[in-house]
């Protein structure tokens, strides 16, 4: 079979299987048989880690940046390399089964832009090397600079109309979140291996339609990879990351599910220092609701966490940021008030269209 009409089929293939019998927000609460399951027990390893998984289903690559330009006005950005198993095994060259999406959006008050890549694994068009480490799918990019620790690392991505260049410089340590990287995502012991770089300053470039745009600010990478993550009646989640004016971060997230909902997240200081938020000691309730393409998509939140004196409220920057993708979610930047001052990143998903 030609290459291109194999992709297309092996693509169409896992969206339609994981639509047919979709356990939890895009599958993801499917059973993973054959596949490794994450353990309590296990030690994360740098720099192998920042690498593909390839015996585990589904993992990501994920940055998000809080920026400002040179006309004082506050951006977005998102890059995002998914990696997504159809066998728990690989092959060389078209018998591989690693199937590859990319997500890239660039935020302003008044506009979002989203564009996607998908790809086939095993021919070099999408992938993850960690010695020097580098991501890719196509021409977009997050490559290191320097050597294996992501302390250092370029960023480029391009859609119809728009792209953007960036730099990335981390200045604190990396993150693990829940216990030591083990990240739980369910009373039924749903889990995730799961860390973060959420120290980076950043600085360069946004292309939009009538020019370019030098912007500088703050960026949050997150990596994560699992086999199940969800159980099967969780719907969706809202995730926070949120970088605090004292130099203090949080990572929240609610999974909504008709057993109820359930919350976990990392209190990181300053210093790097980290400790877990457990389910139920954090209250993310939603305050406004707005029409997201025929969805009520909550674009105001209250968030509370009384072991650490915080209630806040966080405001969408644009209340339109639909990532209208083959699995469509809301993911934008975020502004902060309340106890706590600054700014952050807001990814929700599994929002359904009114009836």
């Amino acid at each position: 079979m030609p290459a291109k009409p194999y992709l297309l089929t092996m693509l169409f293939w896992l969206v339609s299987v994981i639509g047919a019998t979709a356990q939890g927000f895009a599958g993801l609460g499917t059973k993973a048989e054959g596949f490794e399951i994450p353990r309590p027990d296990v030690a994360l390893q740098f720099p192998r880690d920042h690498g593909s998984h390839p015996d585990f289903r589904i993992e990501w690559w994920y940055v998000t940046a809080t920026l400002t330009g040179a006309d004082g006005r506050d951006y977005g950005v998102q890059w995002t390399l998914f990696r997504s198993a159809l066998a728990p095994r690989e092959a060389p060259g078209w018998q591989s089964p690693q199937i590859w999406m990319g997500h890239a959006a660039l935020t302003s008050s008044d506009q979002h832009y989203v564009a996607e890549r998908l790809a086939r694994g095993g021919i070099g068009q999408a992938g993850v090397t960690t010695a020097p480490f580098a991501a890719w799918i196509d021409d977009w990019s997050l490559a290191g600079v320097g050597d294996a620790t992501l302390s250092e690392l370029s960023m480029n991505a391009a859609g119809p109309s728009f792209s953007y260049n960036l730099q990335l410089m981390s200045d604190g340590p990396l993150v693990l979140q829940g216990q030591n990287g083990y990240s739980e995502k369910s009373d039924a012991g749903q889990a995730s291996y799961y860390y973060s770089q959420p120290f980076y300053l950043v600085q360069g470039t946004l292309q939009f339609p009538d020019g370019p745009m030098p912007v500088t600010g703050q960026a949050w990478l997150d990596r994560e990879w699992s086999s199940q993550p969800l159980s099967k009646d969780q719907t969706g989640w809202d995730w926070f990351s949120l970088s605090f004016e004292n130099g203090d971060k949080m990572m929240a997230f609610r999974l909504r599910g008709s057993s109820g909902d359930f919350t976990s997240g990392t209190w990181i200081s300053s210093d790097g220092r980290s400790s877990p938020i457990p389910n139920g000691t954090i209250t993310l309730e939603p305050l406004k609701f707005t029409d997201v393409e025929g969805r009520d998509i909550p674009v105001r939140w209250r968030l509370v966490l009384p072991d650490r004196s915080m209630d806040i409220e966080v405001h969408a920057l644009n209340s339109q940021s639909w990532m209208n993708t083959s699995f469509p979610y809301w993911e934008g930047p975020v502004s902060v008030e309340g106890s706590h001052a600054g700014r952050g990143y807001l990814e929700m998903t599994g929002y359904s269209p009114r009836p």
